[in-house]
């Protein structure tokens, strides 16, 4: 991975989302791509009928906070030893962000603690940016202090399609792993999942894996995960997007919307 894309946007997660860069980007020693999208098309809208001759000043006014935020991350990225650049542009931030990812090894982002309640809590577009585009999303939780690629890895594997468009899309990072271990939930009734692939795949890369089969005894799979994930110690995380239809998770609930709600360590996601 060689392009990062960094969403830049003034918010509790800003300071998470700049530091899991810039070690991502030494790690790998890639190149940050600093995205920052001002919200235009929402004040154009807001602004037809009686109050469009506010909209000019009120764009005004958005960047001009923004000039002033990119003047501090450009200070914080002055403490960091990386390589970055900046682009700016105007309209709504989940399709800006996908249009600027075409040319992005991997889009970082954040993982809100909670439903967001204020300007200052990250957006929630994880998931929609993972299952928008081909690019890999790296979801950090907004308090994370740093990002451990050379840690230990978890691969949250079920053999689904997008199970497997994560894997294929970590493995360079997971081959900068000191640890990689394969976790896959038994099927109701007890059955383990024929998992052995997933090894098989990585080792074919040169990267050792050891697979775990973690019993279910009756309990959903997001808390068997979060259970794996500290038995394990994981720094990180590797898991497909929504591996069921988005309709059916949103209907019965679903992993992916449940580890985005709890995860304690930053999710590699993928569709």
């Amino acid at each position: 991975m060689k392009t990062i894309l960094l969403h830049i946007h003034d918010d509790l997660g800003a300071e998470s989302r700049l530091q899991a860069a810039c070690d991502l980007a030494r790690a790998a020693r890639a190149h940050v791509q600093c995205v920052q999208v001002t919200p235009m098309l929402e004040i154009l809208a807001a602004g037809v009928g009686d109050g469009l001759g506010y909209a000019p000043a009120v764009a005004a006014e958005l960047h001009a906070i923004d000039e002033t935020f990119r003047a501090q991350v450009e200070a914080r990225f002055a403490q960091e030893d990386v390589a970055w650049d900046w682009r700016q542009m105007d309209g709504d931030s989940l399709p800006g962000l996908l249009s600027a990812a075409k040319l992005a090894d991997i889009i970082v982002a954040s993982l809100p603690e909670s439903g967001r309640s204020s300007a200052k809590d990250p957006l929630p577009i994880a998931a929609d940016l993972a299952l928008g585009g081909r690019t890999p999303v790296l979801a950090v939780p907004q308090a994370a202090k740093r990002f451990a690629v050379t840690g230990r890895a978890l691969v949250a594997w079920d053999g689904s399609h997008a199970a497997g468009a994560a894997l294929r899309a970590a493995v360079p990072l997971l081959a900068l792993a000191e640890a990689v271990d394969i976790v896959t939930i038994e099927e109701e009734g007890g059955t383990a999942f024929p998992a052995t692939d997933a090894p098989e795949y990585l080792a074919r890369h040169g990267i050792k894996a050891q697979l775990h089969v973690w019993p279910r005894a009756d309990r959903p799979t997001e808390a068997l995960l979060r259970e794996a994930i500290a038995t394990l110690r994981a720094d990180w995380v590797v898991m497909g997007a929504f591996g069921h239809s988005r309709l059916r998770e949103l209907i019965f609930g679903g992993v992916t919307r449940a580890l985005l709600r709890t995860a304690p360590v930053p999710l590699l996601l993928a569709h």
